[in-house]
């Protein structure tokens, strides 16, 4: 899909010069705000752009969503199907069904070894409206759209139920390992309920997957949902109580697409390794979101400009990493309140390969390295709770976890594998103490009277407070 894209650019999340340049004055410039035009072919909604230069010199850029006008037509977003000149189908057991031409297709009855084929002209949009619609199948998809412009299923009951157990058999060249695949643009939508159950992916398509209303109850063991482009999410209830990865954008073929974009709606996700994973950026603008998962949100740049997000974590909270070759890694915080409880060991509330720029909101974190960067970090507003206290600072572990810069304690071996000596004790690190600068120290005394089990957690940060302005390693 080819778009025209005009988007006003916010220079603080683009102007992150190198800590030892920056001044007061180039600061200041970069919070002013410049509208910029671009207009560029995209595959995905995402624009991408290759350079953008401010005062403090050249920079890479993030990637921008669309606004929620652009990334929806009406048809997208209306819940109710016009059923004046629908064609009714039932589904039999055993009895493919083909669909060829555009149109509007209700679809009932309970069967299993069905499979419904769109297979229709590159202009026509096929919906497929799923009224008490059950399929249950070992090995092949539910629903599978071979071609079409765009696809829409809408569901109107509250009983419908789609089920591949065994695995999935492909289909030429084609890997169906979907209860619902689409090789070309989908649509989800609706006021009633699709329960899908899958051996693998539950939702999979090749170009964009929509979804706009209805509710989502998934249990797979792949993806939840899954697509190759883009994956925007607005109104809809969407529950997956077991997965792989939850939502997941990725192309093998070009990591300058895959992201995701949430503009409203329920997610409540339960994930064996991501919550949600893009190749590119996931941007959150609205919407209730609780994940639990290895990590909550994993892309090369994640932002975030309201609503409410609750991640549970027993690795990194949010990870914002070098996905994406046309892009730098990147979080940035606009504004809504986000929550981060981590578990222990190797962990990070929010780990950039990059940079992080928080700019309002409240985020709170609770584990024992909260922050963890390897480029630069801006304060420029909102809340930030660290283990329960309020901060206006953004510390770095650093190397994250008890992986942090380990120093000042007694001399040990490093493992043949490159493994951080053993400085002994139980392993808990000691009270941390706060040092002027920003380091941050655990000390304890060892026998060779040194800080024993030294953790320097090392705030590099920007301080924006009036008395301190400038920069503290």
């Amino acid at each position: 899909m080819k778009r025209k894209i005009v988007m006003m650019i916010l220079m603080s999340a683009l102007s992150i010069s190198a800590y030892g340049r920056e001044t007061t004055e180039s600061r200041k410039s970069a919070e002013s705000v410049e509208s910029v035009e671009l207009e560029k072919e995209s595959e995905s909604g995402v624009v991408i752009s290759e350079k953008l230069a401010d005062k403090s010199g050249d920079v890479e850029t993030v990637a921008l969503a669309t606004d929620k006008e652009d990334a929806f037509t009406n048809r997208d977003l209306e819940q109710e199907p016009e059923l004046e000149d629908a064609e009714y189908i039932t589904v039999t057991d055993g009895k493919d069904i083909s669909i060829s031409s555009e149109g509007v297709y209700v679809l009932s009855g309970e069967a299993s070894e069905v499979t419904v084929t769109v297979e229709a002209g590159d202009e026509d949009k096929v919906q497929l409206v799923t009224d008490g619609l059950k399929i249950s199948n070992t090995d092949s998809p539910c629903i599978y759209v071979k071609n079409a412009d765009k696809v829409f299923i809408t569901s109107v009951s509250d009983d419908n139920e789609l089920t591949v157990s065994g695995s999935f058999t492909a289909d030429g060249d084609t890997n169906t390992d979907a209860v619902i695949f689409s090789k070309d643009d989908l649509v989800l939508n609706g006021t009633g309920t699709v329960v899908i159950d899958s051996s693998d992916n539950g939702i999979a398509g090749k170009d964009d997957v929509k979804l706009t209303g209805g509710k989502l109850m998934i249990s797979c063991k792949g993806s939840a949902i899954e697509a190759h482009d883009e994956i925007l999410i607005a109104d809809a209830d969407i529950v997956v109580s077991e997965s792989n990865d939850g939502i997941h954008a990725e192309n093998d073929d070009d990591d300058t697409v895959g992201n995701i974009m949430i503009y409203g709606g329920s997610l409540n996700i339960t994930a064996v390794d991501d919550g949600i994973h893009a190749t590119t950026a996931v941007t959150v603008d609205n919407g209730e979101i609780v994940l639990k998962a290895a990590e909550g949100i994993e892309g090369t740049q994640i932002q975030i400009n309201g609503g409410t997000v609750d991640i549970t974590a027993s690795d990194d909270g949010i990870n914002a990493a070098k996905k994406s070759s046309a892009l730098t890694p990147l979080f940035e915080m606009n504004g809504g309140d986000v929550s981060i409880a981590m578990g222990a060991g190797d962990t990070d509330g929010v780990d950039s390969n990059g940079d992080i720029v928080i700019n309002g909101g409240t985020i709170s974190i609770t584990g024992q390295s909260t922050f963890d960067y390897d480029g630069n970090a801006e304060y420029n507003g909102g809340t930030i709770i660290e283990n329960g206290k309020e901060t206006n600072a953004i510390s770095n572990q650093m190397m994250g976890g008890r992986k942090g810069m380990r120093g000042m304690g007694k001399q040990g071996d490093f493992g043949e594998n490159g493994e951080m000596p053993d400085f002994g004790g139980d392993g808990e690190l000691p009270e941390m103490k706060e040092f002027e600068g920003g380091g941050k120290m655990h000390g304890g005394g060892n026998a060779e009277g040194m800080p024993g089990g030294g953790h320097m957690g090392g705030k590099r940060q920007m301080e924006n407070e009036e008395t301190k302005e400038g920069t503290e390693l």
